[in-house]
């Protein structure tokens, strides 16, 4: 049995990490800035996360934010790995990161290079984007009377809980540097995946596909963010809606 940190371990991918490593009889540690006994503000650092880093093993850290902040607070978690003598960081990523110049992945790909530079054991996991992710936009889209979508652009969604039990996987492994990509059993446009949630979902609405600009525009039209070589996912978007209304 190890001690395992998971950092974001009260959110959407976090929690699931956490629930699994306990259930293979890890002792796990959940890190967020609202948990106890290890509730932490990464961004802050300080005496309460080398507290939460003290005598852990591995630390995989899933705690991001779309506000801005996870350079400041990987670099503080690595210091407190560090110092901790912390012998394998595991990190979760986005596949594309390195192609698609979209702020945050830029900023996913600063992290990933803090981390390889970092002098720990390392691994980075790169994944297609969520289900629920998908479903977060539709719901915001479809408030309008028209959902409008990004001309060109297909998506390969994944199944959080496939991520978590993978990422599980490798926390309890050697560090293995960047581990193989995880993308979702299907490419499928905005379009059709956006009309699978308005039948799932019973909304009405028209749907308009716009063309925009922009270099990070023309990558997601390229497909930059997909990995079709890498379609190991199992559970499909439909199912995925099938499931919530069950």
């Amino acid at each position: 049995m190890t001690t395992i940190l998971v950092t974001g371990g009260t959110g959407t991918l976090g929690r699931l990490v956490a629930e699994r490593l306990r259930a293979d009889g890890h002792e796990v540690r959940v890190l967020s800035r609202h948990s106890r006994p290890y509730g932490v503000d990464l961004r802050a650092g300080g005496a309460a996360l080398d507290t939460a880093v003290a005598g852990v093993d591995t630390i995989v850290h899933c705690a991001t934010t779309q506000t801005g902040g996870d350079e400041k607070a990987a670099g503080n978690l690595v210091a407190a790995a560090r110092r901790a003598g912390v012998g394998h960081l595991v990190y979760i990523s986005i596949v594309g990161v390195d192609r698609v110049p979209f702020p945050y992945y830029r900023t996913k790909l600063a992290v990933e290079k803090l981390i390889e530079e970092s002098g720990l054991g390392w691994t980075v996991l790169r994944a297609t984007q969520f289900h629920d992710l998908l479903v977060r936009l539709f719901r915001g889209l479809a408030k309008l009377p028209v959902v409008l979508l990004p001309a060109g652009v297909r998506d390969q969604p994944i199944e959080v809980a496939e991520v978590a039990a993978r990422l599980a996987e490798l926390a309890v492994g050697a560090p293995a540097g960047r581990a193989e990509d995880m993308g979702g059993p299907e490419i499928r446009t905005f379009e059709s995946l956006a009309r699978t949630y308005l039948k799932a979902t019973g909304r009405r609405r028209a749907v308009l596909n716009v063309p925009l600009w922009g270099k990070a525009y023309r990558e997601f039209r390229n497909g930059g963010h997909l990995a079709p070589e890498h379609a190991v996912g199992k559970g499909k978007f439909k199912e995925y809606l099938a499931g919530r209304r069950g």
